[in-house]
């Protein structure tokens, strides 16, 4: 070595060291120490003997005691001791403190260390810069962030200085862990103005990483990358940890396409990319659905030398299936196994919930065999996904069998399970399977949350089984289960839908007592409830109370209360509610207009209930069964059946499909109108837009029964419209009445079949098999037709009928034959 070299080698300066004491001073205390470590009542007073005959202070040889003891117990011994002869032998002082915090802090003994620190505060003594850093670090590193931010506060209001970067560097990466990145980014800033004032580096590599972290971890991936071009060049040296940060976050938020643009730069700059980096990207591709790039980048990790990993493999499992390549995620698997890389828990729960979503269980079944037989200890999103499938096909045996499994294995199913249970059961309607599985979840001591008792007061409900959801909810009360409000919700909907209105609001105001906030829905279930038994001013009082409580009104509430007010007849007031609605921008449904129409119609203003209709049109709603089937039964009622007729032609020509109640209004209202049917001066139906009316009108005076001739009618112009499945429904819920003459029936239904192209949808109807009267009688009706909808041309349908009466042969007879396709 040089002489120049030896020259600039200074020895180490530390006069105040522990490790370079006096002989004297060392001795002095060793035997501090010795007496510290004296198990009998005496030590003490040796103690006290001790100093007595010293020339040292405690606050001399304290922090020398403290930096040598290493026992945190002995350390607290001396410090109770010196404390309590604090005028015999003086103070601790600033550096004996200083030490001993050090001490404690590192042991872990937060009470004792605000012990110390307020003894520190009496004697106005301040600790060191050195153990502020310590306490600081300490703090932060067991997620005890107050304090840490407390002790961060301290250091540079009170003791007028600032923790150096790395005891900075552990508080930033303690609040961003915490989600408390607003705090992370104000003492982010002061490191800067304090490396900006003082000319020293107090911001590094790890600090700008770990705020970076923290913004991408809230979605503020850009404004991380931000932050990291901002410091480059001022002491921040870009690796790829900064990259594999900002990619991790850019796939998070699902900018695949920035990811794998920073991936390729990260490559491009020469740095090597991680097993994180890589797991990162194949996330992201796997979201996008992209497995094309996963392929590649598989083959890239290899080329590099990287193995794929466990979490990569469940990744791309789990990916497969979320796009529905349940085979191939199967294959994955067997190549993950031959890779050396066994499944676990993770990659077992995926593929069995996903064969589940699929309705597969029999893999399933087999892959929660296989994952038993290895020894995986399964869990509640092993079971639950099998549990809940059984359930949606009606197999509460299984289900139920499943249960016993997990308990006789030693396993206790948890509330996540049994939840699958009770949910599958009420989604079927089988309640009381439903409350078996609550009263054996309590049995084994297994106590629902909320949201369970929300299903199962759901269940009873909808049941109508009011009283038995009201002992439940008592139950839940008594189980020191505060019912959320949808609890609430649930039961005052259910007694209000069943006009149990007086029970509806002593449930409601309960829950308000108890400082809930039922929302809008409940406010909604109220009013309706109100608006069912036609009492508006307590419906009213309602709205008004959630004006008061700022609470917005939507659709729902103006629509019940329009409805409410127009089965009252109040037009005037529903009109206002209407425009009251417009007015705060709250745009009306098909249920609102309809309500409107409904309204009108009970008034019996036709007239207003029509330019509803189709102001509702123009404002670009279509109009519901519901819609159609009110004026279709007003018109009618009013005796003014080619407007009934015209709102049917018009609902099918939108392909709205009849109910019941259509087909109810369209049947009575053409049998009691007869008599105006069939009247010499109904001159106004022979026009071509009364094609139904004129149909009905021939068949009652061809003496066709009305009921009988009202079907047809209504089936021919099913067809007509191409409605062929819905002719035939109809056909299926009247023949068992006997009022269908088969054939007018075969030439609708013909003329169906031939506008739609459907030759199977006569299977079951062999024209064949009718009398060669009765295929006369079809033909007759099916030139008639002809003259309808053709402008007399013959149609496909009357060719045939007319070929079945040519060569009439009592046989069955396959449908191609007579020339359908």
């Amino acid at each position: 070595m040089s002489k120049n070299v030896l020259a600039r080698i200074k020895p180490f300066h530390n006069p105040t060291g522990s490790s370079f004491l006096k002989p004297h001073l060392k001795r002095f205390v060793n035997e501090t120490i010795c007496i510290l470590n004296d198990p009998s009542p005496q030590w003490q007073d040796s103690l006290a003997n001790h100093f007595s005959h010293a020339e040292f202070l405690v606050s001399d040889v304290a922090h020398h005691v403290f930096d040598r003891v290493y026992d945190a117990e002995l350390a607290l011994r001396f410090f109770h001791w010196a404390s309590g002869r604090r005028r015999q032998h003086g103070s601790l002082g600033e550096s004996g403190y200083s030490s001993l915090l050090k001490l404690l802090a590192k042991c872990g003994m937060f009470p004792e260390m605000e012990l110390v620190q307020s003894g520190m505060t009496s004697e106005e003594i301040k600790p060191t810069r050195e153990a502020m850093n310590v306490l600081i670090r300490s703090y932060a590193d067991c997620g005890m962030i107050h304090q840490a931010l407390r002790s961060y506060n301290a250091m540079r209001k009170v003791c007028g200085c600032s923790p150096d970067v790395f005891a900075c560097n552990r508080l930033l990466n303690a609040l961003v862990n915490h989600g408390e990145t607003r705090d992370a980014r104000r003492v982010y800033c002061e490191m800067l103005d304090r490396e900006n004032a003082e000319g020293v580096d107090a911001v590094d590599n790890f600090s700008v990483c770990i705020m970076v972290r923290g913004l991408c971890s809230e979605g503020k991936v850009e404004e991380g990358e931000k932050m990291i071009q901002d410091r480059w060049g001022h002491g921040c040296i870009p690796n790829v940890v900064f990259y594999n940060t900002l990619i991790d976050g850019y796939v998070k938020i699902g900018n695949v396409d920035k990811a794998h643009t920073l991936f390729k730069e990260l490559i491009w700059k020469g740095f090597l990319p991680t097993l994180q980096t890589f797991g990162s990207m194949i996330r992201g591709f796997c979201n996008a659905g992209n497995f094309d790039l996963v392929d590649k980048l598989i083959t890239e990790m290899e080329e590099r030398g990287l193995d794929v990993n466990l979490y990569i493999y469940n990744t791309i499992i789990n990916g497969l299936y979320k796009h529905g390549r349940a085979a191939e995620a199967v294959k994955m698997v067997e190549n993950m196994v031959l890779s050396g890389c066994e499944p676990d828990t993770v990659t077992y729960n995926s593929l069995i919930a996903s064969l589940c979503k699929d309705r597969r269980l029999r893999e399933a079944e087999g892959f929660l065999g296989k994952a038993l037989r290895k020894g995986f200890t399964s869990n509640e999103l092993t079971f639950t996904p099998l549990i809940l499938a059984y359930c949606r096909q009606g197999d509460y045996e299984k289900a139920c069998n499943l249960l016993i499994d997990i308990a006789e294995r030693g396993e206790k199913p948890d509330m996540v399970t049994y939840g699958a249970l009770i949910h599958g059961s009420v989604l079927l309607g089988d309640i009381d399977i439903a409350l078996t599985v609550y009263r054996k979840m309590m049995e084994r001591g297994v106590v629902p949350d909320a949201g369970i008792y929300n299903v199962l007061l759901s269940g009873l409900c909808k049941k109508s089984r009011l009283e038995a959801a009201k002992l439940l909810l008592m139950e839940m009360l008594d189980h020191n289960i505060d019912p959320d409000e949808y609890v609430f919700v649930t039961i005052v909907d259910g007694y209000a839908r069943h006009e149990k209105i007086a029970e509806a609001k002593d449930i409601f105001e309960f829950a308000i007592k108890k400082g809930l906030h039922l929302g809008v829905v409940g406010y909604n279930a109220m009013i309706r409830g109100y608006c069912r038994l036609g009492m508006m001013k307590d419906a009213m009082s309602y709205f008004h109370r959630m004006l008061k409580e700022q609470l917005i009104p939507d659709e729902i509430t103006y629509t019940t209360l329009i409805d409410g007010y127009g089965k009252q007849q109040d037009l005037d007031k529903a009109m206002r509610m209407f425009r009251q609605m417009i007015i705060r921008k709250c745009k009306p449904n098909v249920v609102t207009y309809t309500s409107l129409i409904d309204g009108f119609c009970r008034s019996k203003n036709l007239d207003k209930a029509e330019d509803l209709f189709f102001e509702m049109k123009s404002s670009g709603l279509e109009p519901n069964v519901v819609t159609y089937s009110i004026l279709i039964g007003s018109y009618f009622k009013e005796g003014r059946p080619e407007k009934a007729a015209s709102f049917f032609e018009l609902m099918l020509e939108n392909n709205c499909s009849p109910n019941d109640v259509t087909l109810h209004y369209l049947v009575n209202g053409l049998v009691n109108n007869i008599p105006c049917l069939t009247s010499e001066t109904a001159t106004i139906y022979q026009g071509e837009k009364c094609t139904f009316l004129k149909l009905f009108r021939d068949m009652i005076l061809d003496e066709w029964s009305a009921q009988a001739a009202a079907y047809s009618v209504i089936l021919i112009c099913l067809c007509q419209h191409k409605m062929v499945k819905d002719a035939l429904m109809l056909y299926d819920k009247v023949t068992k009445k006997g009022l269908l003459p088969d054939p007018v029936l075969l030439a609708a239904l013909l003329h169906g079949v031939c506008l739609e192209g459907q030759s199977q949808a006569l299977k079951g109807l062999n024209p064949c098999k009718l009398s060669k009267e009765d295929l006369k009688v079809a033909s007759k009706y099916s030139s008639m037709l002809d003259k309808y909808l053709y402008e007399e041309r013959s149609s496909e349908a009357s060719y045939i009928l007319q070929i079945l009466v040519v060569n009439h042969e009592p046989r069955d007879l396959e449908v191609h034959e007579v020339g359908v396709t």
